[in-house]
């Protein structure tokens, strides 16, 4: 059961009402995850535009969606694991590879967003020298961590608000 709920249509609060909207029409529908932001409009008004922000970045929408996935599992979000693993199908990124980003493999992006998830951001010198050993440039290295600030941002408010899963759930 939720603590903190996700709002109906007639709970919005006025400023969050045109953004979940806005929402519905891109998608068909108001995630949970968007109705419990709801509860605060200037929280959920930063958590669009930042994923818009990150959208028309240099990562794809699949290397997101991976980077989420790495982010979810090492977060342990329930919720996000669904919810990014459908949106990654729809990103053309196979079972397979969802699986490997879950654990930070099968990329150097995911294996640097586990990396950074797991300890809090605290890399060493080693740390980021094989991130760019790896390929990664320091925009892509920047990226990541953008990434990871606004999956996690998701993590922790669905397990606050325990967010009822409103997609094909998929177990941590």
């Amino acid at each position: 059961m939720p603590r903190i709920a996700a709002l109906a249509d007639a709970q919005l609060p006025e400023a969050s009402r045109p953004m979940v909207d806005a929402v519905k029409s891109k998608l068909g529908m108001a995630p949970n995850i968007i109705r419990t932001l709801a509860h605060a409009p200037a929280a959920l008004n930063a958590y669009l535009s930042m994923s818009q922000a990150l959208a028309g970045g240099a990562l794809s929408a699949g290397e997101r969606e991976e980077v989420a996935l790495a982010v979810a599992q090492a977060n342990g979000c329930g919720y996000c694991l669904s919810a990014h693993s459908l949106m990654a199908k729809g990103a053309g990124v196979a079972a397979d590879k969802q699986l490997a980003a879950r654990q930070g493999e099968g990329s150097p992006l995911t294996a640097l967003a586990r990396k950074v998830t797991l300890t809090r951001a605290q890399l060493n010198d080693k740390d980021v020298a094989d991130a760019h050993a790896a390929g990664l440039s320091d925009a892509q290295i920047v990226e990541v961590l953008a990434q990871v600030a606004f999956n996690t941002l998701t993590n922790y408010v669905n397990h606050v608000a325990a967010t009822d899963i409103d997609f094909p759930v998929v177990r941590v």
